[in-house]
């Protein structure tokens, strides 16, 4: 018969001197595989009295019993000992200051329109955000640009053929879906030029008075040193009962003195056109080319910023507000442009470029104010 002391003693011995789990599991094995030291011992036993093979299987059970708990043992030493040495290897001494230049920074783009939000959020706007992907009738004929509209031709769209019907909200700035508006030509898609249907939505989900403002990605097929295929809008609406094109110019006023931080800034309206508004306008502010520069606020020149307007009567009876009760006022900017004038950025393709180089020199920390 088996010594069952001197085989406790090897395998314990061979678990006791597993160094891994891999070691460890070939320790196991050898013992209590099904090939293994113990469990060939269980085999012997139909050949024993019966008074022997009682009393040896309980003894072999205990063996067994404890060369398992001896191996849980292992196992859980092994692991603790490997989870000191991943700690110890990814420790990361939180105490140390960040490197300079692993330090991040606001995108100029993330900055200036936090700045217009906050300050028409002054003057009692609520922000409203749209899908990226807009479908033919609220991007342009809600809009009163209908299919052989010349205006049309003004936007170089991306147009997306052959969408389905579950686009609503698909990329939009919160990725939120909006309510299912009436029921017009469904195709074709188009990657929005304008956040002006933001503003067609908030007239078809909620009644007058309104004042929204729409910031978001818009898109149209042109590049160069003033224009990208994707930049940014800020475009707002007001609709009751009694605004008229005095509160539009105050507005606006208030806005652009309060964004350069310029009190004594000189505005001019001109008329202009937009199928959306009339009457329309665009707004100039006082500037300096004297000198080969631009200076906001000084010397006798003039720079277009934004076109505003009058929100048309035909714009108001597509989203089901009555124009003869109502009416309201209209702007969008852009907010590339409005952040080139104030920080000195010459180029509108490196807002889009990624260098961490131009970042670091326009970037703004996050505690900036």
């Amino acid at each position: 018969m088996t010594d069952l002391s001197t085989l406790k003693s090897e395998c314990a011995g061979a678990i006791e001197a597993a160094t891994d789990l891999a070691a460890l599991e070939v320790a196991r094995v050898a013992a209590l595989g099904k090939k293994g030291k113990v469990t060939g011992l269980l085999k012997t036993l139909g050949g024993l009295p019966e008074g022997e093979r009682r009393e040896f299987g309980a003894r072999i059970n205990t063996l067994k019993d404890e060369l398992e708990e001896l191996i849980a043992a292992r196992r859980a030493a092994i692991e603790a000992k490997d989870l000191d040495a991943r700690l110890a290897f990814e420790r990361a001494d939180v105490t140390l200051s960040p490197r300079p230049e692993q330090t991040g920074a606001l995108h100029p783009i993330t900055r200036t329109i936090a700045e217009i939000c906050n300050l028409f959020a002054q003057m009692g706007f609520k922000v409203a955000e749209g899908p990226h992907i807009e479908d033919d009738a609220l991007n342009f004929t809600a809009l009163n640009m209908p299919p052989d509209h010349p205006a049309r031709q003004m936007q170089d769209t991306f147009y997306l053929e052959g969408m389905g019907s579950g686009v609503e909200g698909m990329g939009s700035e919160t990725g939120q879906s909006d309510p299912e508006p009436p029921a017009q030509n469904p195709k074709p898609y188009v990657l929005r030029t304008h956040t002006s249907p933001v503003q067609v939505r908030a007239m078809l989900k909620e009644k007058p008075p309104l004042r929204v403002l729409a910031p978001g990605r818009v898109f149209r097929c042109d590049s160069d040193q003033t224009h990208a295929p994707m930049f940014h809008q800020v475009e707002g609406l007001v609709v009751d009962e009694a605004t008229h094109m005095g509160h539009l110019k105050g507005t606006l006023a208030d806005f652009m003195r309060a964004y350069f931080n310029a009190p004594n800034l000189k505005l001019r309206f001109r008329p202009s056109y937009f199928p959306f508004t009339e009457p329309s306008a665009e707004v100039d502010i006082g500037c300096d080319r004297s000198d080969g520069g631009l200076k906001i606020c000084e010397g006798e020149d003039w720079l277009e910023v934004l076109g505003c307007g009058m929100v048309h009567p035909k714009v108001l009876q597509n989203c089901g507000v009555d124009p003869a009760r109502y009416q309201g006022y209209a702007f969008g900017m852009g907010v590339e442009r409005l952040a080139m004038l104030k920080y000195g950025i010459p180029d509108l393709r490196t807002f889009f470029e990624a260098d961490l180089r131009w970042l670091r020199h326009y970037g703004f920390s996050v505690l900036d104010q």
